[in-house]
Formats: C-alpha cells, structure tokens, sequence
C-alpha cells in the first residue's frame, strides 16, 4: 500500500514538473508568462469565432472550416510586413524550388514595394533581361490576369511555369505615359554569378557578380586566379544590380577577404534563438590586395551583407549609390505537416552594429547616375563586345556612354595601389 501511494505521489510529481516546464518553454517563447496568457485568450476567441461562423453563417460553403482559417491566417500575416506569408501546401513546395535555385522563370528578382511587385534587378543573360526589364519597373499583369490584390508568392508564381512556355507581362514604367506588354519565354533558371573579368588598368582587375548562389564561392576564387596570373594587384568587384540569393554564399565570398573568424554579419530579434553570428571561415589564407566594391540602388539582401561587411571591416572602399534596403530574416515555421509561416522574426546588422533594413549601406564615394544611363550601361555592357560600334548604335539607338562608377572606381584604387 505504501509503496503504491509513494509510486503515486512521484509519478504526480512528474507529471507535475513536465507540464511546469512546458508553460515555461510556452512562456518564454512568447515573450513571458502575461503573453503567454493574452495569446491564449485571443486564440481562444478566434478558435470560438470559427465555431460561430461555421455553424450560423447562412452561406455553408463559404463558411467551410478550412478556408476560414486560411483567410483568418492570411489575414493576420497580412498586416504584419511585405515578407511573412502563410504558407499553404503549394506555397511551401513553390519556396523549396526557389531555395533549389532551379525553376522555370523569366529571371528577374522582384520585392513587394507600396502594394505592387516591383523589380529589383533582372538576372544577367535571362529572358527579363532580354526582354529590357529594368529596376523599377512595376509588373501589375501576368497572363491578363491583374496581380492586385494578390500576395507576394502568389504574385511571382504567375510568371513562373514549365521551361519553354510563353507568359504575357504589362508593366508600368517609370515616366513612361503608357502600360509595356511584352511576352516572354520561360527558362530553367541557372546562371553563373561571377561575369566579365577583365584587367581594366595596369594591375587593376575587374568582375561582377550578379548574385549569390550555389557556386559562386568557386566561380569567384577561380575567376581571382586567372586575373591574378595576368597580373592583377588589385580588384574591383561590381555588385550592381545583385539582387542578394543565399546568405551562406555571400558568407563564402567575404570569406575569401577577412582573416579567419571576423565577423561578417549578425542577427537580432525579438527571441533570442534568432540572435546569431556568421564569422569569416578559411584556413588562415585570404587575398590581401586593395579592393573596391561598386553598389547601386539594386544591390540588395546578401550584396548588401557583403559591401557592409568589407566596409566596416576596413577592407574595401565602396563607390556608386546607396544600396537597396533589405536586410531582414524570414524563418520557416511549421504549422501542421504541410503547412507554415514564413515569417520576419530578424534584421541583419553589420559588423559595425549598422541596421541594413529599409536603410540601406552608404558609399565611401558617391557617384549618382540616372535610371537611362543605367539603363544604357547595361545594354552596352553585355552587347557592346558582340558587335561593331556601328550596328550597336544602329541597333540600340544611342552612343557608348562613359561607366562614371566604374572610372572613379578605378581611380580610387589606382590611389590606393599607390598608397600601398
């Protein structure tokens, strides 16, 4: 009998300390023991709307449960900021094929600005690029269908589909009076990232990278030895138009400038769990030579990362504009076994504590150039080597234009080799 009471008492014990340290897991994931219980009231009314909606609406079928809670998800995503969505069973499976980097798309990179997507950048040597998409501009139909209205994934499914398959865009511009319809071909979406090395001045080596996936890392280290054995003692890396990708790709890239272990970038948010830290990882190894970073108004996310990294390291000037503005974290948080949240839950800072989101990295030396001369420096830097002077000019309507980011780029680090 004793020992059944005592059996009794410690498996009440337990029990009781499991669930103790259950409320306080809850409560400390909620901010505290009074969020805890304010969030268990408002769940416990919108549980109890639900039951209402279901069982009194007069229209059954609009008032099916599984619809109801995802509009009542969507709903409360919705107001939070342009990046946390709910993510449904399509919307999850149409995230893991952009993580995958390969999808069937027009290839440009697009934000939700002011309710609209907008274009952040066309990737080099795709079908937007070749369309004449340009930042800016705001694609507001896809297929004759109005994207008003709709949410970020939802919007940028519409122009993804099978390789080879047609898909018709209108698009507002900036000045221009009238809608541009253009019709486009999709294609599988896989482009190298590291372009257009060149030596441009005595030992002043040049290249761009367009964004940052997979293989950058690789194609950069080996894109800096073919300069190297041409003798380059200095580099200018163009971030212009970079739209960001995979943070551990950018991570890689600043490896290859940093000694070991300095700090790239860090996270804060409201949950400690999303304070983090990302360190310069080599083994000792890293190039040393002067370096200059050009940016713009479309470099963002992971580009932004790596120019504030090299900017408050110490270890590279940067020239150009003000860059695009964000830096913060989305985290996938499961809900059921196929469905989510994709939810902003940080921001990224720069090893100097400087805030990226919504205000973007400054310059050392600012070089302003107007949207149609960028415009401009794009067509003649990816057509102006295929063909003679006459037929671009012919064909594009306009003279080569002198790149002035470029040339102050230049001259900055000629000082700096000197200096050296």
């Amino acid at each position: 009998m004793e020992l059944a009471k005592r059996t009794l008492l410690i498996t009440a014990a337990a029990l009781a300390l499991a669930f103790g340290y259950r409320f306080l897991v809850d409560a400390s994931r909620q901010g505290g023991v009074r969020n805890y219980w304010e969030s268990r009231e408002s769940a416990a009314e919108v549980k109890k709307a639900l039951a209402f909606i279901n069982a009194y609406h007069v229209d059954g079928e609009a008032a099916d449960l599984d619809s109801l809670t995802q509009s009542a998800m969507e709903g409360m995503i919705s107001e939070l900021d342009p990046y946390s969505e709910y993510l449904d069973f399509e919307r999850l499976k149409r995230l893991d094929e952009e993580t995958s980097q390969e999808f069937g798309g027009i290839g440009v990179q697009v934000e939700m600005r002011d309710e609209f997507v907008t274009v952040v950048a066309p990737l080099e040597g795709t079908p937007g690029e070749r369309a004449g998409l340009l930042r800016g501009d705001r694609i507001v139909e896809v297929d004759g269908q109005s994207l008003e209205g709709l949410g970020f994934t939802e919007a940028v499914a519409k122009l993804k589909g099978r390789p080879g398959t047609k898909v018709a865009i209108s698009v507002v511009r900036e000045k221009e009076p009238d809608r541009l319809d253009l019709e486009i071909i999709r294609e599988l979406i896989e482009v190298d990232n590291v372009h257009g090395r060149e030596i441009v001045e005595d030992g002043i080596g040049y290249l761009r990278i367009s964004q940052f996936g997979r293989r950058t890392g690789e194609e950069l280290s080996k894109a800096i030895d073919s300069l190297v054995e041409k003798g380059m003692r200095a580099l200018i890396i163009d971030l212009r138009n970079n739209p960001g990708g995979l943070l551990d790709a950018a991570v890689e890239v600043v490896s290859q400038f940093l000694p070991d272990g300095e700090l790239i970038v860090f996270t804060k948010g409201r949950h400690y769990s999303m304070t983090e830290e990302w360190r310069a990882e080599n083994d000792g190894s890293y190039y040393e030579f002067p370096l200059v970073v050009i940016v713009n108004p479309g470099s963002a996310s992971a580009s932004e990362i790596m120019a504030g990294a090299l900017k408050d390291s110490g270890r590279a000037k940067l020239v150009g504009e003000k860059t695009f503005g964000k830096g913060s974290v989305q985290s996938i948080l499961p809900l059921g076994s196929d469905t989510g949240l994709k939810l902003t839950t940080a921001k990224y800072y720069t090893p100097g504590g400087y805030v990226i989101h919504e205000k973007g990295v400054e310059p050392d030396i600012i070089i302003e150039i107007s949207p149609q001369e960028e415009a401009n420096l794009i067509i003649q830097r990816s057509r102006l080597k295929t063909m003679p002077v006459e037929e671009f000019v012919e064909r594009f309507e306009f003279e080569p234009i002198e790149d002035e980011q470029l040339n102050a780029a230049i001259e900055l680090l000629g000082e700096m080799v000197n200096e050296s």
